[in-house]
Protein backbone atom coordinates (compact mmCIF):
# COMPACT_ATOMS: atom_id res chain seq x y z
CA UNK A 1 0.00 0.00 0.00
CA UNK A 2 1.24 3.18 -0.79
CA UNK A 3 0.76 5.30 2.03
CA UNK A 4 -0.72 8.94 2.88
CA UNK A 5 2.17 9.90 4.80
CA UNK A 6 5.47 8.65 6.03
CA UNK A 7 7.66 10.29 8.63
CA UNK A 8 10.76 10.77 7.64
CA UNK A 9 13.67 9.91 10.70
CA UNK A 10 17.36 10.20 9.50
CA UNK A 11 20.69 9.95 10.78
CA UNK A 12 20.51 13.53 12.83
CA UNK A 13 17.58 13.37 14.22
CA UNK A 14 19.15 10.51 16.35
CA UNK A 15 22.08 11.65 16.87
CA UNK A 16 20.43 14.79 18.63
CA UNK A 17 18.25 12.30 20.64
CA UNK A 18 20.90 10.62 22.00
CA UNK A 19 22.67 13.67 22.73
CA UNK A 20 19.39 14.87 24.92
CA UNK A 21 19.57 11.62 26.25
CA UNK A 22 23.42 11.83 27.41
CA UNK A 23 22.36 15.00 29.14
CA UNK A 24 19.86 13.60 31.44
CA UNK A 25 17.93 16.91 30.55
CA UNK A 26 14.95 15.63 29.12
CA UNK A 27 12.24 18.38 29.93
CA UNK A 28 12.36 22.21 28.53
CA UNK A 29 16.28 22.79 28.08
CA UNK A 30 18.47 24.58 25.73
CA UNK A 31 17.51 22.31 22.84
CA UNK A 32 13.89 23.74 23.04
CA UNK A 33 15.82 27.58 22.85
CA UNK A 34 17.71 26.38 19.89
CA UNK A 35 14.36 25.34 18.38
CA UNK A 36 12.80 28.30 18.84
CA UNK A 37 15.20 30.31 17.80
CA UNK A 38 16.18 28.73 14.52
CA UNK A 39 12.46 28.08 13.51
CA UNK A 40 11.26 31.60 14.16
CA UNK A 41 14.34 32.91 11.99
CA UNK A 42 13.59 30.72 9.17
CA UNK A 43 10.19 32.14 9.37
CA UNK A 44 11.49 35.97 9.76
CA UNK A 45 9.81 36.37 12.93
CA UNK A 46 11.65 37.52 15.92
CA UNK A 47 9.91 35.09 18.60
CA UNK A 48 8.93 31.75 18.87
CA UNK A 49 7.29 29.80 22.04
CA UNK A 50 7.46 26.20 21.54
CA UNK A 51 5.07 24.47 23.76
CA UNK A 52 3.02 20.25 23.16
CA UNK A 53 1.12 20.34 20.15
CA UNK A 54 -0.60 22.78 17.41
CA UNK A 55 -3.95 22.93 19.15
CA UNK A 56 -1.97 24.57 22.28
CA UNK A 57 -0.28 27.04 19.69
CA UNK A 58 -3.60 28.14 18.77
CA UNK A 59 -5.42 28.70 22.15
CA UNK A 60 -2.01 30.48 23.66
CA UNK A 61 -1.74 32.75 20.32
CA UNK A 62 -5.15 33.78 20.51
CA UNK A 63 -5.02 34.56 24.16
CA UNK A 64 -1.85 36.38 23.28
CA UNK A 65 -4.10 38.32 21.06
CA UNK A 66 -6.37 39.48 24.13
CA UNK A 67 -9.17 37.35 23.08
CA UNK A 68 -11.39 36.45 25.87
CA UNK A 69 -14.97 35.56 26.88
CA UNK A 70 -17.86 36.79 25.00
CA UNK A 71 -15.14 37.95 21.88
CA UNK A 72 -16.22 37.25 18.44
CA UNK A 73 -13.26 35.37 16.15
CA UNK A 74 -14.10 34.96 12.94
CA UNK A 75 -12.79 31.81 10.82
CA UNK A 76 -13.42 29.48 8.50
CA UNK A 77 -15.54 26.30 8.83
CA UNK A 78 -13.15 24.08 6.28
CA UNK A 79 -10.39 22.67 8.50
CA UNK A 80 -9.22 20.13 11.55
CA UNK A 81 -11.66 21.39 14.17
CA UNK A 82 -8.62 22.64 16.64
CA UNK A 83 -9.07 26.03 14.94
CA UNK A 84 -12.34 26.34 16.26
CA UNK A 85 -12.06 24.37 19.30
CA UNK A 86 -9.09 26.92 20.42
CA UNK A 87 -11.55 29.78 20.17
CA UNK A 88 -13.54 28.36 22.78
CA UNK A 89 -11.18 27.38 25.26
CA UNK A 90 -10.99 31.19 25.38
CA UNK A 91 -14.69 31.35 26.09
CA UNK A 92 -14.81 33.09 22.79
CA UNK A 93 -17.82 32.35 20.01
CA UNK A 94 -16.41 31.53 16.47
CA UNK A 95 -18.08 33.22 13.45
CA UNK A 96 -17.50 31.09 10.38
CA UNK A 97 -16.88 32.76 6.72
CA UNK A 98 -17.25 30.85 3.54
CA UNK A 99 -13.79 29.42 1.42
CA UNK A 100 -12.65 30.46 -2.09
CA UNK A 101 -13.49 27.49 -3.98
CA UNK A 102 -10.51 27.23 -5.68
CA UNK A 103 -7.70 27.40 -2.87
CA UNK A 104 -10.35 26.38 -0.19
CA UNK A 105 -9.03 29.41 2.13
CA UNK A 106 -11.60 31.95 3.55
CA UNK A 107 -12.64 33.80 0.70
CA UNK A 108 -11.65 37.94 1.32
CA UNK A 109 -14.64 38.90 -0.21
CA UNK A 110 -17.10 37.10 1.99
CA UNK A 111 -14.65 37.79 4.94
CA UNK A 112 -15.26 41.50 4.60
CA UNK A 113 -19.09 40.62 4.62
CA UNK A 114 -19.18 39.00 7.81
CA UNK A 115 -16.96 41.94 9.38
CA UNK A 116 -19.95 44.26 7.92
CA UNK A 117 -22.22 42.31 9.44
CA UNK A 118 -21.04 40.77 12.38
CA UNK A 119 -20.52 43.56 15.34
CA UNK A 120 -17.55 43.76 17.71
CA UNK A 121 -15.02 41.35 16.17
CA UNK A 122 -12.30 40.58 18.14
CA UNK A 123 -9.66 38.88 16.03
CA UNK A 124 -9.88 36.82 12.29
CA UNK A 125 -8.18 33.07 12.53
CA UNK A 126 -6.85 32.62 9.35
CA UNK A 127 -5.97 29.00 7.99
CA UNK A 128 -3.21 28.21 5.42
CA UNK A 129 -5.22 25.23 4.63
CA UNK A 130 -3.50 22.14 2.57
CA UNK A 131 -0.06 24.25 2.29
CA UNK A 132 -1.23 27.07 0.08
CA UNK A 133 -1.15 30.90 1.83
CA UNK A 134 -4.23 32.69 2.14
CA UNK A 135 -4.78 36.22 0.11
CA UNK A 136 -3.06 37.70 2.95
CA UNK A 137 -2.62 41.27 0.61
CA UNK A 138 -6.48 41.23 0.65
CA UNK A 139 -6.53 40.06 4.36
CA UNK A 140 -3.95 42.64 5.80
CA UNK A 141 -6.17 45.35 3.89
CA UNK A 142 -9.26 44.29 6.30
CA UNK A 143 -7.13 44.40 9.10
CA UNK A 144 -6.58 47.76 8.69
CA UNK A 145 -9.91 48.71 7.86
CA UNK A 146 -11.55 47.02 10.60
CA UNK A 147 -9.23 46.82 13.47
CA UNK A 148 -8.79 43.45 14.15
CA UNK A 149 -5.61 40.81 15.73
CA UNK A 150 -4.75 38.82 13.09
CA UNK A 151 -3.85 35.00 13.93
CA UNK A 152 -2.64 32.85 11.37
CA UNK A 153 -3.01 28.94 11.40
CA UNK A 154 -0.08 27.76 9.83
CA UNK A 155 -0.24 24.25 11.40
CA UNK A 156 -0.57 22.79 7.41
CA UNK A 157 1.97 25.19 5.97
CA UNK A 158 5.45 25.29 7.48
CA UNK A 159 7.62 27.06 4.83
CA UNK A 160 4.60 28.54 2.63
CA UNK A 161 5.13 31.98 0.58
CA UNK A 162 3.05 34.45 -0.04
CA UNK A 163 4.61 36.98 -2.41
CA UNK A 164 8.46 35.49 -1.55
CA UNK A 165 7.40 36.02 2.72
CA UNK A 166 6.17 32.84 4.92
CA UNK A 167 3.23 32.44 6.28
CA UNK A 168 3.37 32.96 10.09
CA UNK A 169 4.29 36.31 9.82
CA UNK A 170 2.16 38.47 8.51
CA UNK A 171 -0.53 37.97 11.85
CA UNK A 172 -0.24 39.58 15.08
CA UNK A 173 0.64 35.86 16.11
CA UNK A 174 0.77 32.15 14.44
CA UNK A 175 0.51 28.65 15.37
CA UNK A 176 2.52 25.55 13.69
CA UNK A 177 1.97 22.00 14.40
CA UNK A 178 4.43 19.23 14.16
CA UNK A 179 2.33 16.19 14.25
CA UNK A 180 4.07 13.47 13.06
CA UNK A 181 2.10 13.41 9.78
CA UNK A 182 3.16 17.54 9.13
CA UNK A 183 5.50 18.83 6.49
CA UNK A 184 8.56 18.78 9.17
CA UNK A 185 7.57 17.08 12.80
CA UNK A 186 8.56 16.33 16.09
CA UNK A 187 6.26 13.62 17.33
CA UNK A 188 3.77 16.00 18.77
CA UNK A 189 4.63 19.42 19.36
CA UNK A 190 3.74 23.36 18.43
CA UNK A 191 5.09 26.52 17.82
CA UNK A 192 4.09 30.43 18.38
CA UNK A 193 5.24 32.72 16.46
CA UNK A 194 5.05 36.51 17.45
CA UNK A 195 7.17 40.22 16.48
CA UNK A 196 5.85 41.82 19.55
CA UNK A 197 7.75 41.52 22.72
CA UNK A 198 4.94 41.55 25.59
CA UNK A 199 2.29 39.30 23.58
CA UNK A 200 5.99 36.69 23.64
CA UNK A 201 6.66 37.41 27.08
CA UNK A 202 3.10 36.72 27.94
CA UNK A 203 2.29 33.38 25.78
CA UNK A 204 6.11 32.15 27.74
CA UNK A 205 4.38 32.71 30.91
CA UNK A 206 0.98 31.06 29.75
CA UNK A 207 2.79 27.59 28.57
CA UNK A 208 4.45 27.22 31.76
CA UNK A 209 2.30 27.79 34.55
CA UNK A 210 1.56 31.37 34.29
CA UNK A 211 5.31 31.69 36.21
CA UNK A 212 6.81 35.02 37.02
CA UNK A 213 10.04 33.88 38.07
CA UNK A 214 10.71 29.97 39.76
CA UNK A 215 8.13 29.73 41.69
CA UNK A 216 5.92 33.35 41.38
CA UNK A 217 2.66 32.81 39.45
CA UNK A 218 1.62 35.82 38.10
CA UNK A 219 -1.76 34.91 35.49
CA UNK A 220 -3.57 31.57 34.97
CA UNK A 221 -1.05 29.32 33.15
CA UNK A 222 -0.85 25.67 31.32
CA UNK A 223 1.48 23.33 31.33
CA UNK A 224 2.04 23.66 27.60
CA UNK A 225 6.14 22.67 27.91
CA UNK A 226 7.82 20.90 24.91
CA UNK A 227 10.34 18.81 26.06
CA UNK A 228 14.05 19.30 24.62
CA UNK A 229 13.27 15.06 23.13
CA UNK A 230 10.65 16.44 21.19
CA UNK A 231 12.67 19.99 20.13
CA UNK A 232 15.85 17.89 19.27
CA UNK A 233 13.85 16.11 16.29
CA UNK A 234 12.76 19.14 15.20
CA UNK A 235 16.34 20.73 15.07
CA UNK A 236 16.96 17.85 12.63
CA UNK A 237 13.76 18.15 10.86
CA UNK A 238 14.11 21.69 10.43
CA UNK A 239 17.49 21.71 8.50
CA UNK A 240 15.58 19.24 6.03
CA UNK A 241 12.41 21.11 5.17
CA UNK A 242 13.42 22.35 1.90
CA UNK A 243 15.10 19.61 0.69
CA UNK A 244 11.50 18.34 1.43
CA UNK A 245 9.27 20.77 0.13
CA UNK A 246 10.89 20.63 -2.81
CA UNK A 247 10.12 17.10 -3.82
CA UNK A 248 6.58 17.51 -2.88
CA UNK A 249 6.57 20.23 -5.17
CA UNK A 250 7.67 18.04 -7.78
CA UNK A 251 5.72 15.34 -6.78
CA UNK A 252 2.61 17.91 -7.07
CA UNK A 253 3.49 19.23 -10.33
CA UNK A 254 3.84 15.77 -11.72
CA UNK A 255 0.76 14.81 -10.96
CA UNK A 256 -0.97 18.36 -12.06
CA UNK A 257 0.50 17.70 -15.61
CA UNK A 258 -0.74 14.10 -15.95
CA UNK A 259 -4.09 14.86 -14.79
CA UNK A 260 -4.67 18.01 -16.30
CA UNK A 261 -7.10 16.65 -19.19
CA UNK A 262 -8.62 14.41 -16.82
CA UNK A 263 -12.58 15.35 -17.35
CA UNK A 264 -13.51 13.54 -13.65
CA UNK A 265 -11.12 15.29 -11.06
CA UNK A 266 -10.12 18.86 -10.63
CA UNK A 267 -6.35 19.50 -9.99
CA UNK A 268 -4.97 21.95 -7.24
CA UNK A 269 -5.33 25.85 -7.58
CA UNK A 270 -1.93 27.56 -7.03
CA UNK A 271 -1.66 31.16 -7.32
CA UNK A 272 1.28 32.80 -8.87
CA UNK A 273 1.69 34.57 -5.90
CA UNK A 274 1.78 31.81 -3.62
CA UNK A 275 4.35 28.80 -2.70
CA UNK A 276 1.93 26.18 -1.98
CA UNK A 277 4.22 23.22 -0.54
CA UNK A 278 1.64 21.02 -0.19
CA UNK A 279 0.79 19.42 3.06
CA UNK A 280 -1.82 17.82 0.93
CA UNK A 281 -2.31 16.96 -2.81
CA UNK A 282 -6.19 17.74 -2.69
CA UNK A 283 -8.23 17.24 -5.55
CA UNK A 284 -12.01 17.27 -6.56
CA UNK A 285 -13.85 15.20 -7.36
CA UNK A 286 -17.91 14.40 -7.42
CA UNK A 287 -19.63 13.77 -4.10
CA UNK A 288 -21.47 11.06 -6.61
CA UNK A 289 -18.16 9.70 -7.47
CA UNK A 290 -15.49 10.02 -4.84
CA UNK A 291 -16.96 6.85 -2.52
CA UNK A 292 -16.47 4.75 -5.75
CA UNK A 293 -12.74 6.42 -6.77
CA UNK A 294 -11.86 6.06 -3.11
CA UNK A 295 -12.14 2.51 -3.25
CA UNK A 296 -10.75 1.87 -6.88
CA UNK A 297 -7.32 3.19 -5.41
CA UNK A 298 -7.77 1.27 -2.52
CA UNK A 299 -7.85 -1.92 -4.36
CA UNK A 300 -4.83 -0.89 -6.62
CA UNK A 301 -2.92 -0.49 -3.02
CA UNK A 302 -3.17 3.39 -2.92
CA UNK A 303 -4.11 4.84 0.12
CA UNK A 304 -6.22 8.16 0.26
CA UNK A 305 -7.62 10.54 2.37
CA UNK A 306 -10.81 12.96 2.79
CA UNK A 307 -9.77 16.06 4.61
CA UNK A 308 -12.31 17.57 5.24
CA UNK A 309 -15.20 15.84 4.97
CA UNK A 310 -17.60 18.00 7.38
CA UNK A 311 -17.82 21.37 7.73
CA UNK A 312 -17.17 22.57 11.78
CA UNK A 313 -20.55 23.88 12.25
CA UNK A 314 -22.01 20.80 11.32
CA UNK A 315 -20.19 18.86 13.98
CA UNK A 316 -21.82 17.22 16.61
CA UNK A 317 -20.67 19.31 19.58
CA UNK A 318 -21.26 22.16 17.55
CA UNK A 319 -24.85 21.87 17.25
CA UNK A 320 -25.41 23.21 20.77
CA UNK A 321 -24.48 26.78 18.82
CA UNK A 322 -27.27 27.03 16.52
CA UNK A 323 -25.46 27.62 13.53
CA UNK A 324 -27.77 27.35 10.95
CA UNK A 325 -27.56 24.78 7.68
CA UNK A 326 -26.34 26.02 4.32
CA UNK A 327 -24.24 29.11 6.31
CA UNK A 328 -21.49 28.49 4.18
CA UNK A 329 -22.36 27.07 0.78
CA UNK A 330 -18.63 26.73 -0.92
CA UNK A 331 -17.24 25.00 1.98
CA UNK A 332 -20.26 22.86 2.66
CA UNK A 333 -19.86 21.83 -1.33
CA UNK A 334 -16.03 21.56 -0.85
CA UNK A 335 -16.47 18.77 2.14
CA UNK A 336 -18.62 16.87 -0.15
CA UNK A 337 -15.81 17.18 -2.85
CA UNK A 338 -12.65 16.62 -1.58
CA UNK A 339 -9.86 14.27 -1.87
CA UNK A 340 -6.11 13.99 -1.15
CA UNK A 341 -3.63 11.67 -2.42
CA UNK A 342 -0.34 10.64 -1.21
CA UNK A 343 2.34 13.64 -2.13
CA UNK A 344 5.01 12.95 0.88
CA UNK A 345 8.68 13.12 -0.05
CA UNK A 346 9.01 9.35 0.97
CA UNK A 347 7.00 8.41 -2.29
CA UNK A 348 9.64 6.58 -5.14
CA UNK A 349 9.52 7.78 -8.49
CA UNK A 350 7.72 3.83 -8.88
CA UNK A 351 5.18 5.20 -6.41
CA UNK A 352 4.01 8.33 -8.15
CA UNK A 353 4.55 6.56 -11.65
CA UNK A 354 1.93 4.00 -10.01
CA UNK A 355 -0.52 6.63 -8.13
CA UNK A 356 -0.52 8.60 -11.95
CA UNK A 357 -1.00 5.32 -14.27
CA UNK A 358 -3.88 3.99 -11.67
CA UNK A 359 -5.61 7.21 -12.05
CA UNK A 360 -5.55 7.52 -15.52
CA UNK A 361 -6.71 3.96 -16.07
CA UNK A 362 -9.67 5.18 -14.00
CA UNK A 363 -11.49 7.01 -16.77
CA UNK A 364 -10.64 4.80 -19.27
Amino acid sequence: MINMARPVIGKKERQLIKEVLDSRILASGKYVTWFEQSFARYCGVKFGIANVNGTASLHTALLMCGVKPGDKVVTTPFSFIATSNSILFCGAKPVFTDIDPKTFNIDPVELEKTLRTEKNIKAVLTVHLYGLPCDMNAILRLRDKYKFKLIEDSCQAHGAEFRNKKVGSFGNASAFSFYATKNMMTGEGGIILTNDIKAAEYGRQLINHGRDGHSMHAVLGYNYRLTNLAAAIGIAQLDQLENRIAKRIANARKYSEAFKDLSFLQTPYVPENCRHVFHQYTIRISVSERKKFIGYLADNGIESGIYYDTVLYKQPFYKRFGYEDRLCREAEKAADEVLSLPVHPSLSKADADKIIKVIKGYEK
